[in-house]
């Protein structure tokens, strides 16, 4: 039997599968299904015509939204059928037509989805992803398996991120970018190939980071890619220098972590 909290409503013309874990003040509209291994917390919306699905997890106060399908199976020709994860934290929105995929077995077999972030219209996380916090998708935003997305990243509409393609914290990226490379925390990126275009200074005004602070991450971001060496050792270069600066020893790390993505940067994939 389902674990229906008392206080929960759902309607008649809903399924809930046997098994599933319903929380506190759950509401539920019609025509939504509810899979058997599904668990949904406190003050979760389901609205009309929305599926969650597979071993799913969904935090409190979670919203979505007609036609969505959250916790289907990986997209992957490698999935033979094994159970796998999704795990979404709280007060995430899914917007109409969004698309989250469990993991697959062979990289651990969990896709996780941090907490406040809004998923708009059509929007897709393919199998393995890894998202923060304060995330927001646009319209028609595509991650491919194994996309690293940070806190506080905004990823504009029809853009597409590559496989394995790491995105740093309050970054930045345009509509109907192709992101093939890592892209670092704070950088703007634009365009199909996608280029470094500087930094999300606007993001990092909003965040509450000082003028100064931001004119010191600025002078570091041109050392690392207007420097004579490579983009690795401008970055390991100027680490003492920079030691007292969070943002740009977020960004040093970053580029000096293992990736199996190369780095964007200002030229990286242009012709010529």
């Amino acid at each position: 039997m389902s674990n229906i909290a008392a206080s929960a409503s759902i309607h008649a013309m809903a399924v809930v599968e046997d098994g599933a874990v319903i929380g506190e003040n759950v509401k539920i509209g019609p025509f939504c299904h509810v899979g058997p291994k599904v668990v949904l917390g406190d003050n979760v919306e389901l609205l009309a015509h929305s599926v969650v699905a597979g071993r799913t997890t969904l935090g409190k106060g979670c919203r979505v939204f007609p036609m969505a399908v959250i916790g289907g199976d990986p997209q992957s020709v490698h999935h033979g059928g094994e159970e796998t994860t999704l795990t979404v934290g709280d007060n995430c929105t899914f917007r109409e037509g969004v698309t989250v995929n469990t993991g697959t077995a062979d990289f651990g077999g969990q896709t996780i989805v941090g907490h406040n972030n809004l998923f708009l219209a059509n929007s897709h996380i393919a199998h393995d992803c890894r998202v923060g916090n304060n995330v927001i998708m646009s319209n028609n935003v595509m991650l491919a398996g194994h996309v690293t997305i940070e806190d506080r990243v905004i990823l504009g509409g029809g853009c597409a991120v590559h496989q394995f393609t790491r995105v740093g914290r309050q970054a930045f990226v345009g509509g109907l970018s192709a992101v093939s490379y890592d892209v670092i925390p704070y950088g703007m990126l634009n365009g199909n190939p996608g280029l470094l275009s500087g930094l999300n200074v606007v993001g990092m005004t909003r965040a509450g980071v000082d003028r100064a602070t931001i004119h010191t991450v600025r002078r570091a971001y041109k050392a690392i890619f207007e420097g004579d060496g490579s983009i690795r050792d401008n970055a390991a270069a100027i680490r003492e220098e920079y030691a007292d600066c969070e943002q740009v020893i977020q960004i040093l790390d970053f580029i000096a972590a293992e990736s199996d993505r190369a780095l964007s940067s200002p030229t990286r994939g242009q012709k010529g």
